[in-house]
């Protein structure tokens, strides 16, 4: 049973959140030939293929979803112990998100953590939302927070459910400069959204944009694509272009920014969400999960 090394468990676990061999060899650092090697000394240890492999990725087969939670399970001690050697530790919770809540909820609710449990390590890392479930799914994550939008349907079609608990619900805002002619309006309608030139964000299916308000009478003039939020956000300051954020993001905007509430129908809603795997967390998970409904 020498192949079933911790290296190799942990290569499964990473190769499963990807969906992909490429994929999981850039985030590891190891080739791609490397990886394949790891699994395949994985099927050969257990006499079954554990993933199905198509021409866009990799999926588990029902031997390799067998194996993953007791994989997950090795893992994790391994890691556990070696954190507490490192760090003298009592526990430790792998929490992701995404850019919006790197830039406002997590830095004050981990400063605030550490305050108030110096032994509890909390790592945390940014990604999609997609990309956060499967790295749920997997284990590789222990608590992931997502944004969701209307209407709100399941994460995933995997079963069991994954146990989604809602943390805040709000409507998005308009971003304008300064010394835009909204700028000194705390709200307006719908209707008065026509006719500007917006900056957008590739969404994460790459097939619509964000950041543009939804259902306005006439097309909207998306004049800007720009990925990096702060890109986004320098846009708007400099007043090329208008944008939606987040309420949460407001009090860490640049000084030549302001926002507007708007009125009217369509809305634009989002919803900001904790997911975890099902079932009883651990106590520092549970920790963690608490501290997110007191601030959130």
């Amino acid at each position: 049973m020498a192949e079933l090394s911790p290296s190799a468990l942990r290569v499964l676990l990473v190769v499963a959140e990807h969906g992909s061999f490429t994929a999981a060899a850039a985030s590891l650092g190891y080739s791609q030939s490397a990886v394949s090697r790891q699994v395949a000394a994985l099927e050969r240890a257990t006499g079954q293929l554990l993933f199905e492999r198509h021409r866009d990725g990799v999926r588990l087969t029902a031997t390799g979803s067998r194996l993953l939670p007791r994989a997950r399970l090795i893992v994790d001690e391994l890691e556990a112990a070696l954190a507490d050697t490192r760090t003298g530790a009592s526990g430790r919770v792998r929490l992701g998100g995404f850019p919006i809540t790197s830039a406002s909820l997590i830095p004050d609710l981990l400063a605030g953590l550490r305050a108030d449990h110096p032994d509890l390590l909390v790592t945390y890392r940014e990604a999609t939302t997609p990309a956060l479930t499967r790295a749920i799914r997997a284990g590789t994550l222990d608590l992931a927070v997502v944004a969701q939008i209307p209407p709100y349907r399941p994460l995933d079609s995997e079963s069991p459910a994954l146990d989604v608990s809602t943390l805040a619900e709000r409507d998005l805002v308009v971003a304008v400069g300064r010394d835009h002619p909204l700028a000194r309006r705390r709200a307006v309608e719908v209707e008065e959204l026509a006719g500007l030139v917006w900056v957008g964000t590739p969404s994460e299916g790459g097939d619509s944009l964000m950041g543009v308000w939804p259902g306005l009478a006439e097309r909207a003039d998306i004049r800007y694509v720009v990925r990096d939020w702060l890109g986004k956000l320098r846009f708007v300051e400099a007043g090329l272009a208008v944008t939606t954020i987040a309420p949460s993001l407001t009090p860490r905007l640049p000084d030549g920014i302001r926002t507007v509430s708007v009125r009217g129908e369509p809305r634009e809603t989002r919803r900001l969400a904790l997911v975890r795997l099902p079932g009883t967390p651990s106590p520092e998970v549970a920790t963690v999960a608490e501290a997110f409904q007191r601030h959130a």
